[in-house]
């Protein structure tokens, strides 16, 4: 059997950021197959005719991988937990296993939060960007701080924040209501195929909750990792803790 030496790990990351996020747990990992990937919009550019939703965001994860030719162990946070998950339960095929950090999204009784909602909402969502973008790089860099978010990624994401991004915080958000949750949760059972693993930090505020996660959990047949104390960003906060829970999965494996 393939240590997870053997196996490129990929990680995926979301809204409203830049794969800087995950550089601190790279660098705790202790393996050298280590690939980031930005979906459109969030550090990368945006093709033209990318609609942005989360179909289009999981049918451009499926093409990444298929150009990597071998199965992955896929990790993804915050939106790219949702396609990282959605992934596999559609295409295990591309994955040696997967990690999320947002499986509570997928419970029914999970109720997008606050600024989701508003990112939903026609016309209310535009001016949200817009007041951001008008906020400028230091100001924003300010409110990530206040978010949890580490100074140092807060000022490189503040600085790749711009209307591209904007457009593809609304499209995505608008594309996922409540019936796409229901029916992304009747999916669950699919992801089944290949390991999981739902990390769980436990002061998130906006994935659900433990309970919701572990309901996730259980209907995919994944292990769950809880990292007490850390909040959405865990993998700035503490990644120290965030590499040992995965490196933990992997040697199992």
């Amino acid at each position: 059997m393939a240590s997870f030496s053997d196996v490129p790990a990929v990680l995926v990351h979301g809204n409203p950021e830049t794969a800087a996020v995950w550089s601190p747990m790279v660098a705790e990992l202790g393996r050298g197959d280590v690939a980031t990937l930005s979906p459109p919009g969030f550090g990368a550019p945006v093709p033209a005719g990318f609609a942005a939703g989360a179909d289009d965001y999981v049918a451009w994860l499926a093409a990444e991988l298929e150009a990597i030719g071998e199965p992955v162990d896929l990790v993804g946070h915050d939106w790219g937990g949702n396609f990282v998950l959605r992934l596999a339960c559609e295409r295990p095929d591309l994955l040696r296993s997967w990690c999320t950090d947002t499986a509570g999204v997928f419970a029914p009784d999970y109720v997008w939060h606050e600024m989701s909602q508003l990112w939903q909402t026609p016309g209310a969502g535009e001016e949200a960007v817009a007041g951001q973008l008008a906020m400028g790089v230091a100001a924003r860099a300010t409110l990530y701080e206040s978010l949890g978010i580490t100074p140092t990624v807060a000022a490189e994401l503040a600085g790749a924040f711009d209307d591209s991004m904007g457009r593809c915080i609304l499209a995505v958000y608008r594309a996922s209501p409540k019936a796409a949750l229901t029916e992304w949760a009747a999916l669950l059972p699919a992801a089944a195929a290949r390991p999981g693993l739902v990390v769980i930090p436990t002061e998130d505020a906006y994935t659900g909750g433990e309970t919701l996660h572990r309901w996730s959990a259980q209907r995919a047949s994944a292990r769950v990792a809880t990292l007490e104390g850390l909040g959405h960003w865990w993998m700035l906060q503490d990644p120290a803790a965030g590499a040992a829970a995965l490196r933990k999965f992997w040697d199992a494996l």
